[in-house]
């Protein structure tokens, strides 16, 4: 199986904090600070607002980044693609990214842009489905395993095919935040070495919308967490 790799350059779009981002550049650095990872680098951040705490964390690792325009401003779309156009990087990252990206650079990008998401799709997912609000709506579902997907990015939200989905389970008395920072440790793995593999090559979206997946890679397993999440269930 090919690699998309070229210049092994990863951007990474957010919307909040950045906790997600952090934990990829903790993985693969940058190029003047490169990690212990070396399938990628972190090259650029491109936020949805000044107000993202993700661009503080840039800022101290020294990486550039981007502000968009409102969703509603025509210089939103045209912006997103020039920030892309610009680091050209071989794989976009939507780490807790909350807006729609365009059709268009969907389509651009398509099979080297992958997005985190803290369920298991297809359940939870969808439009307003995002932070507290999909911890809330797992808990009040009464279900007793959520997790982590980390799938590719097509036009629709949350209905691209999965990278590799972990569970995390719910705890009696959970409260929605209880969950999410249950979750949110599983993603702080799972994230960077699910972008690794699709770098790699070794998981890859082909022709028809399936993925395609080499060796010991599959939609629950391959990916070597550091630890399970029983160590850190309570």
């Amino acid at each position: 199986m090919s690699s998309i790799r070229d210049s092994g350059r990863l951007v990474v779009l957010a919307s909040g904090g950045g906790s997600n981002f952090q934990a990829l550049l903790d993985h693969f650095g940058t190029d003047h600070a490169p990690g212990p990872a070396n399938e990628l680098r972190v090259a650029g951040l491109i936020v949805s607002s000044a107000g993202a705490g993700a661009i503080g964390r840039a800022e101290r690792a020294g990486t550039d980044h981007e502000v968009l325009p409102p969703a509603d401003d025509p210089e939103h779309g045209p912006r997103l693609e020039a920030a892309l156009l610009r680091w050209d990087p071989d794989l976009v990252v939507l780490a807790g990214y909350l807006l729609k990206v365009p059709a268009s650079t969907v389509r651009e990008f398509r099979g080297r842009m992958i997005n985190t998401h803290p369920a298991l799709l297809p359940a939870f997912g969808g439009r307003g489905m995002y932070g507290t609000h999909v911890h809330r709506a797992v808990i009040e579902a009464g279900v007793t395993l959520s997790g982590v997907t980390v799938h590719f990015v097509t036009e629709e939200y949350d209905r691209g095919p999965a990278v590799v989905q972990w569970p995390v389970p719910v705890m009696a008395g959970d409260s929605p935040e209880d969950l999410a920072a249950r979750v949110l440790r599983v993603e702080h793995q799972l994230l960077p070495l699910a972008a690794a593999a699709v770098a790699s090559g070794s998981v890859a979206l082909v022709s028809g919308g399936s993925v395609r997946r080499q060796g010991k890679f599959s939609v629950t397993g391959g990916f070597p967490l550091r630890s399970p999440w029983t160590v850190d269930a309570n």
